[in-house]
């Protein structure tokens, strides 16, 4: 089956002679979710822009539905892949049920006007983040909890088939952390793949399918497989730079992570 985002040997740099990722390989399929994971400046979100074709590499190539990013226009595109970045700060009240209309851009016509399959296609987006009833409720006042969820509907409703989230928790509580990761994984389906950055291992190696585990010394991936295969502590403190201890939960039996305190630090 054709992935639904493929990069091949892919190397990008904001600057001549100043890599942030080279030679990686990676890919999306459906029904699956991907955590990317790495220390600050690996280049995870980085990695997320090209996967979503805004980014053209130096080297390699990147396919969305098998096709070649920089063949697909900004339109087609947003009908294939929804890409939630880091912060979203809308500057004016909105209603939630039209927000998450917005999300319907890439299919209304030249003036924007919503058909009733619009509105439609937003109502079953807030029946899936369990925020129908959020529905009337103003934007502006909703919790950090409610916010995502309303913002995840608004990517939904442009129905694409991949969807990439970049640190979509970073702001919550450990009760909303796990509220978004578990809806992930019910979002997923066989007509759709999702990939999440995330600082959080625990949780990523907890909720995923796969992990995609980048280095900041190696600009790259340093693996990429199943998180019980990724989350160890070789590959951790390879790529972190730090010593790293992996134990195995007492509840859940995933993987638990801990960082040793650096020497001189105070305890």
């Amino acid at each position: 089956m054709t992935p639904l985002i493929e990069m091949a040997g892919c190397s990008f740099a904001y600057e001549h002679g100043c890599a942030v990722l080279e030679n990686v390989t990676a890919a999306l399929a459906a029904n699956e979710l991907l955590g990317i994971v790495g220390p600050n400046g690996s280049g995870k979100s980085t990695l997320l822009r090209a996967m979503a074709g805004a980014l053209r590499p130096t080297a390699g190539h990147v396919r969305i539905a098998g096709r070649p990013a920089g063949a697909l226009t900004p339109l087609q595109r947003a009908r294939a892949v929804g890409i939630l970045p880091q912060t979203v700060n809308p500057i004016f009240s909105m209603r939630v049920r039209d927000a998450v209309c917005l999300g319907r851009f890439p299919h209304v016509g030249a003036f924007g006007a919503l058909s009733s399959h619009d509105r439609d296609v937003a109502d079953r987006c807030l029946d899936a983040t369990e925020t129908a009833a959020l529905r009337d409720r103003d934007f502006l006042s909703l919790s950090g909890g409610e916010r995502q969820r309303v913002l995840l509907a608004s990517v939904l409703a442009q129905e694409p088939r991949a969807l990439l989230l970049d640190e979509p928790t970073s702001s919550l509580d450990v009760h909303h952390q796990i509220e978004i990761f578990a809806l992930l994984r019910r979002l997923r389906t066989s007509d759709r793949g999702i990939a999440v950055v995330t600082h959080d291992i625990d949780l990523a190696a907890r909720f995923c399918d796969r992990l995609l585990l980048l280095g900041h010394a190696a600009r790259g991936a340093i693996a990429d497989g199943a998180p019980a295969d990724v989350i160890t502590g070789p590959l951790l403190t390879r790529a972190y730079g730090a010593p790293i201890r992996v134990c195995a939960h007492p509840l859940t039996g995933a993987p638990l992570v801990t960082a040793d305190t650096p020497e001189g630090a105070a305890r």
